[in-house]
């Protein structure tokens, strides 16, 4: 089994649902919003506390799966934190890295749910938004992945990790935050050190151009041996250069609660790829635990665990024309931006939203 460091941030999540004051009110299909005036009360008859952030998260993927983790981040010295804490030791995740800060409290999210598994955030980011140089270092740590979240856009604790983790042979999965992304240069010249990089459409939209998720995905192996653009209801699409995916949605439980939706499928696919998988079968573990975790409530309750039995999903697999591919330990592409035909990933995608 392989070893893998998640960095990234820690938050204690509290979840309000069940209210029939957070109605959504919807003025455009895609343009919904929860009305609260100011000044009332608001009951809700259900709440939730759990732990979240994408470094946890996606440690505890791993875990399950029966991989070695470790979680490196900050937390402050306080309940919050301890509880975040106490949930990944309870999961069997290495938490002898994480930095404790007297200056500042652990981050807090406050989750208004509605129907339907949408929700409102009301976030104190807190301990998880403030890294230092000094507290991060990966010399002497063995391991064979180094799993990125969200640093909050501080770009020289990044480019520190990602340079110590290549001395140290390791391979880099990174899922950009928002504080990254504003940061398209700089971020950009990290992507050259990375193996597997994974977006939303509109994340990708932001590194390279494209309408489409397999638009998207055609110019990211530009940057990266393997990309993956996730698209809400449309699915997502994966290539490593040699194969591409495009994995509809899986059918499970209807969702409840979206938060950490991202991170199952990140984590999940990173569990199968890292120990050699197919990209077939990361993309469909990946899948399948996204939609685990969209059915309960809290990000970490339906993470699924090693052997879970997988029933059939819309999986359209194709092998790229011999004269696209590329060796996939690569570790930076040499392609132009037409070397993975448009039509071989578009009509990929277009087969599995059937």
């Amino acid at each position: 089994m392989p070893r893998i460091v998640c960095i990234g941030g820690a938050v204690q999540d509290i979840f309000l649902y069940q209210s029939s004051d957070l109605a959504p009110v919807c003025e455009q299909p895609d343009e919904c919003f929860v009305e609260l005036k100011l000044g009332a009360k608001v009951d809700v008859n259900a709440i939730v506390s759990g732990t979240g952030g994408g470094a946890t998260n996606a440690a505890v993927t791993f875990a399950r799966q029966g991989i070695e983790a470790a979680f490196y981040g900050v937390v402050g010295d306080d309940l919050a934190g301890a509880a975040v804490l106490q949930q990944l030791d309870e999961e069997g995740v290495d938490t002898r890295h994480v930095v404790h800060s007297s200056k500042h409290q652990t981050g807090v999210s406050v989750l208004l749910l509605v129907p339907g598994g949408e929700r409102t955030i009301v976030t104190y980011r807190g301990a998880s938004t403030h890294y230092r140089e000094e507290d991060f270092s990966l010399d002497m740590v063995q391991a064979d992945w180094l799993y990125i979240t969200s640093l909050a856009g501080n770009m020289q604790v990044l480019n520190k990790l990602v340079a110590q983790a290549k001395q140290q042979h390791m391979k880099i999965f990174f899922n950009p935050g928002k504080g990254e992304l504003e940061q398209a240069e700089q971020l950009r010249n990290v992507l050259s050190h990375v193996d597997v990089l994974l977006a939303n459409k509109q994340e990708m939209q932001q590194i390279v151009s494209g309408d489409t998720a397999a638009e998207l995905v055609r110019q990211a192996l530009n940057l990266v041996p393997c990309a993956i653009v996730t698209d809400g209801p449309r699915g997502a699409v994966a290539s490593d250069g040699k194969m591409v995916v495009a994995a509809g949605q899986y059918d499970g439980e209807p969702a409840v609660d979206r938060t950490g939706a991202g991170d199952a499928f990140g984590s999940g696919f990173l569990s199968q790829w890292a120990q050699g998988a197919s990209l077939e079968r990361a993309m469909w573990v990946a899948s399948a635990n996204a939609a685990s975790v969209v059915a309960q409530v809290g990000a970490k309750a339906g993470i699924l665990p090693r052997y879970t039995e997988l029933h059939d999903m819309p999986l359209v697999v194709r092998e790229l024309p011999h004269q696209l591919q590329r060796d996939k330990g690569a570790s930076t592409p040499e392609q132009s931006d037409e070397t993975v035909a448009d039509t071989e990933v578009e009509e990929t995608q277009e087969e599995a939203d059937q």
